[in-house]
């Protein structure tokens, strides 16, 4: 029916925006929630005058992440330079210290380390993988490689690889296979995950292929 047709056309235009606006708009509330309550604890420990002057911050909208994209900037202004660099291995080692703490935030800073440094080569490669069984493929994302006592038991020629879940692609396995079973996609890893999240259902264009190949 044509009516049924123009229903789910305009909710294919309206959703993705709809989707995105309300993301944005939970990331915004959860910001602007943390910084309230810190805001919410200074006004307790000060003076009355300072409590008023606090008071005021609480209502301003999208507050919260503006000073936190402002606090990532001024963080990484002041550890690119050879002072910062020197007072944030302190501070690692510092925090490297505390008992039960030290275990999660080591722990954390590796796989961030891993995945977001720009000399790492973490979730920069899309592969091609037999998963769950030989004959069914899928896609998966190289995280590097064996290392330490697995790598001596497994030898050079292996990779590690993370195979996400759809359409959720933030949960998913860890395999290591051989880097003969892998096939190297020349597509992005922004359009293998746009695939994944699909379910297979958004593949990208031979423009895009073609461009990625140049």
């Amino acid at each position: 029916m044509p009516l049924k047709k123009y229903l789910l056309t305009g909710l294919l235009v309206w959703l993705p925006l709809a989707i995105t606006i309300w993301v944005l708009l939970w990331l915004m509330g959860l910001l602007d929630g943390i910084f309230i309550g810190l805001l919410t604890a200074l006004q307790a420990v000060s003076p009355e005058p300072v409590s008023r002057f606090w008071e005021q911050f609480k209502h301003i909208p999208g507050l919260g992440v503006v000073l936190v994209f402002g606090g990532l900037l001024l963080t990484g202004a002041l550890v690119s330079n050879v002072a910062g660099r020197w007072w944030l291995n302190h501070w690692h080692r510092l925090l490297a210290k505390i008992p039960v703490f030290k275990s999660i935030y080591n722990s954390v800073k590796k796989v961030s380390d891993t995945l977001f440094s720009s000399n790492g080569n973490a979730f920069r490669t899309a592969l091609l993988v037999q998963y769950p069984r030989a004959g069914c493929w899928t896609i998966a994302f190289q995280t590097g490689s064996p290392g330490g006592e697995v790598a001596r038991h497994l030898g050079d020629d292996f990779v590690s690889v993370y195979v996400p879940t759809t359409p959720n692609p933030t949960s998913g396995f860890f395999l290591m296979l051989p880097r003969a079973d892998v096939i190297e996609l020349r597509m992005s890893v922004d359009e293998a995950l746009t695939y994944v999240i699909s379910m297979g259902s958004v593949a990208p264009t031979a423009a895009a292929v073609v461009a990625s190949r140049r």
